[in-house]
């Protein structure tokens, strides 16, 4: 008779491909340029959050409350990516739309709220926003498409 083999819980194709995500993650989130994109994308959201009061339209409160929010959301999304990148780079595409919804919010918010500083002002953060959201989900794709990343190429080699 022959005797069973047994192999280890480390030895697992699933816990050998999850390692290698965890250590492609780690070194991706190290990168400067994942840094720098971090970064400044924190400081996009922040000064979207505060432009009502920096650029002087925070008496338009629905634009202003609106920009509050967006920004908030904007940082905390993309301030996660530095802390759990692989999980969250999927997720840029969303960080999009709010860059998406800065350049347009002007025009669709209830009130008289677009003028000239409001316009400018929400166009270029929505616009730097929406490039470096770009940026990070691109990131994510091309990370996601190098063979032995990802679900099905990781499990083919069973």
């Amino acid at each position: 008779m022959t005797e069973p083999t047994h192999a280890t819980m480390e030895s697992h194709p699933d816990i050998l491909a999850m390692r290698e995500r965890h250590t492609w993650a780690e070194q991706a989130a190290t990168t400067p340029v994942a840094q720098a994109v971090e970064a400044i994308s924190l400081i996009t959201g922040l000064y979207l959050a505060a432009s009502p009061w920096i650029v002087g339209f925070n008496g338009m409160l629905t634009l202003a409350v609106t920009n509050l929010i967006t920004g908030v959301a904007y940082a905390v999304l993309m301030g996660g990516f530095g802390h759990a990148y692989e999980r969250t780079h999927g997720m840029a595409w969303a960080a999009a739309l709010l860059g998406v919804w800065a350049i347009i919010a002007p025009w669709v918010v209830s009130g008289s709220v677009a003028t000239m500083r409001t316009i400018i002002s929400n166009v270029i953060v929505g616009a730097v926003a929406l490039v470096l959201a770009l940026f990070a989900s691109s990131q994510a794709k091309a990370k996601a498409a190098t063979p032995g990343r990802g679900g099905s190429s990781a499990r083919a080699g069973r």
